[in-house]
């Protein structure tokens, strides 16, 4: 195997484009996996399963998204599987899947309006690949969709404040001062400024709600109304507002289940593990809660076995907003670091490995609120290892994706 730490070094985001296409043109062997071992993987998945959900314990490492696409193109490649689910509104994944059909633009403007951990260059990369695959399979492509309802994005506060300006100029300025502090959740989650602090200090769905006040009570504004209640309702689903990270489990299934059922199509889920797990979680952030539904619970009682759940963690490394260190003793991150591979994986399903790692266990989380202060809570909990998830590929050192300006 390469050695994992024979990657490409950070580069500077004045120019995404150049990093996007340096990012694309990388070989695959700087990965810590070699291409046997990958379509091993992709062949082991791909037996019997219908949905395929592969979870990153961090949406911040360029070594487990790549482990994840290159596991992806094997599975598209190789094996039929057609559908990309993405955790994403349904409009930003539409103007995905509209270039990757062959759509105007490049994959950098199309990730613009995409959920902030999309836009990186190996996000570009991979739309690329699967634009070129629909090239020279166009009566057989991939689709992309988002298992998220459309939701409000920047261009809606524009309307609205323009609706104000032409029709009470007057109310502007009071309109503004609810939209703008709560624009920034585009860019920087609710709740990841509480985080570090930067919060402007009211909740972002009483801003919406004011907003929503003062719009409707304008003449003519049935347009400005109706995307101001987007607004509203994109700050009622945030996780600020709802006070936890499990997101919206029964809505996201049924969205997978919804497209699988309609189209046909074998489909590939990606997400966080807490998502894709196939068991009920606890995570250690809202450990009081106690275990909560995932999507890949879900989709495995409605599936049973054709329903595949991958966790791809690490064990440490520089993700760019944060060093992290080693994992505690007892989370499985450690003990699948003992050795000092670059990177290993485990079948679960297999009986002489389920014999061996199955049982109650907790793997490290890293969302956007980690500190390293504090990484003895950053993790999910779950009753049964081999219950979560099928297949786990762990990998010893990682470092950070390359951000779009």
């Amino acid at each position: 195997m390469p050695n994992a730490t024979a990657v490409i070094r950070p580069l500077a985001p004045s120019n995404g484009e150049l990093i996007a296409d340096l990012i694309a043109r990388q070989r695959v062997d700087v990965l810590p996996l070699s291409d046997t071992v990958l379509d091993e993987i992709a062949g082991q998945l791909a037996v019997g399963a219908t949905v395929i959900g592969i979870g990153e314990s961090t949406r911040f490492s360029r070594e487990t998204f790549g482990v994840r696409d290159q596991v992806f193109r094997r599975l598209v490649r190789d094996h039929g599987f057609r559908a990309l689910a993405l955790q994403d509104d349904a409009g930003a994944a539409a103007a995905l899947d509209t270039y990757v059909s062959g759509g105007e633009g490049s994959a950098a403007s199309a990730l613009a309006g995409a959920w902030r951990p999309w836009r990186t260059a190996e996000m570009v990369a991979a739309l690329e690949w699967i634009r070129k695959f629909n090239r020279d399979h166009a009566d057989d492509p991939v689709r992309i969709f988002g298992v998220k309802p459309v939701q409000a994005g920047p261009a809606d506060y524009d309307a609205v404040l323009e609706h104000v300006r032409m029709s009470a100029p007057q109310r502007l300025a009071q309109v503004a001062a609810h939209l703008d502090p709560i624009r920034t959740a585009h860019e920087t989650d609710e709740h990841v400024q509480r985080a570090q602090g930067v919060h402007p200090g009211r909740p972002f769905v009483e801003h919406a709600r004011d907003a929503l006040a003062l719009v409707a009570s304008l003449p003519g504004a049935d347009d400005a109304v109706s995307r101001t209640r987007l607004i509203v309702e994109f700050h009622e689903h945030s996780v600020a507002r709802r006070g936890n990270f499990a997101g919206e489990a029964e809505a996201w299934a049924e969205a997978i289940a919804d497209s699988q059922r309609r189209t046909g199509l074998r489909t590939v889920y990606w997400d966080g593990i807490a998502h894709t797990s196939a068991a009920e979680t606890v995570l250690g952030l809202t450990s009081e809660r106690g275990p909560q539904a995932t999507v890949g619970s879900l989709l495995r009682q409605r599936y049973g076995g054709q329903y595949v759940g991958v966790a791809i963690g690490f064990h440490h490394g520089d993700l760019g907003v944060a060093v992290v260190p080693q994992p505690a003793a007892d989370l499985v991150d450690a003990k699948l670091g003992e050795t000092d591979l670059p990177a290993r994986w485990l079948d679960l399903r297999d009986e002489d490995v389920r014999s061996q790692w199955d049982g109650p266990a907790k793997a490290r989380v890293i969302s956007g609120v980690y500190t390293p202060d504090r990484d003895a809570a950053e993790h999910l909990a779950v009753a049964s290892l081999a219950e979560a998830f099928d297949v786990l590929v762990h990998i010893r050192q990682v470092s950070p994706v390359h951000r779009l300006p």
